[in-house]
């Protein structure tokens, strides 16, 4: 098989099972975190607390991301669609998608980046990154050559201006649809939830081996992972109301 072809077939099969990626680099994090614990290390920097919320902040930000896309984006694109694959009734060009090419990975990027930071290992840090990059660089070509052939000069145009996933500075447009507030309640819950959660594990695991014991305390972290935990469950229970579907 020619090596587009694999690229484009490997890049299909992984745009279908992306959502395992926060999987896959979770379970190292949390052992390397777990490690550096056990040798007293970050819970004795000094500056821990704040690389705790700088971290959250970087969470924040990807989410940010996402929901800035997804809001303005047309029907029938920039959705969590998997097992139908690749779908797009429009080619999405303004908004994020006026300064990058693919705002949603943008966006996931730094959602997972922010408990990497949390691990405090340059080395593991510097693997996400690579790991990262060499799975969506394939969902990406993917996803590139479908919009390729679906709309052809037309996706090259939009496409020889924007980059791939570094935003450019300028040139941005206004997005041509105003924010769909129920969409992003419908799709974004699940990140938001995930990134309390994940943070707060992160805190109980340290928690607990630094203390050599279950020490659960009812701090800021564990607080929202509950909160974000209740929201999700209302969110999902309206999602097929009329509060949440698209009038």
């Amino acid at each position: 098989m020619a090596l587009l072809h694999e690229l484009r077939t490997q890049g299909n099969w992984l745009f279908r099972y992306r959502g395992t990626l926060p999987i896959l680099i979770l379970i190292p994090a949390l052992l390397v975190f777990a490690n550096e614990v056990a040798k007293g290390w970050p819970f004795e920097f000094a500056y821990w607390e704040h690389v705790k919320y700088f971290g959250l902040i970087v969470c924040l930000l990807g989410l940010g991301i996402r929901i800035h896309a997804v809001g303005h984006a047309a029907k029938n694109t920039s959705g969590r669609n998997t097992a139908d694959g690749q779908v797009a009734d429009e080619l999405n060009s303004t908004g994020m998608y006026s300064v990058v090419r693919h705002p949603l990975y943008l966006g996931n990027f730094f959602m997972w980046l922010g408990p990497a930071i949390w691990t405090l290992n340059l080395w593991f840090i510097l693997f996400f990154i690579a790991a990262y990059w060499l799975y969506y660089e394939r969902i990406m070509y993917a996803e590139e050559a479908y919009l390729r052939d679906k709309f052809a000069d037309k996706y090259d145009d939009w496409a020889k201006v924007r980059p791939a996933f570094i935003p450019k500075s300028s040139g941005f447009v206004k997005a041509k649809y105003p924010m769909n507030w129920r969409k992003i309640l419908r799709q974004e819950k699940n990140g938001f939830a995930a990134i309390f959660i994940v943070l707060a594990l992160f805190e109980v695991l340290g928690s607990v081996i630094f203390h050599r014991g279950l020490s659960l305390e009812w701090n800021f972290w564990t607080i929202a992972a509950v909160v974000s935990i209740v929201i999700y469950f209302i969110l999902k229970f309206l999602k097929r109301s009329p509060i949440l579907r698209d009038r």
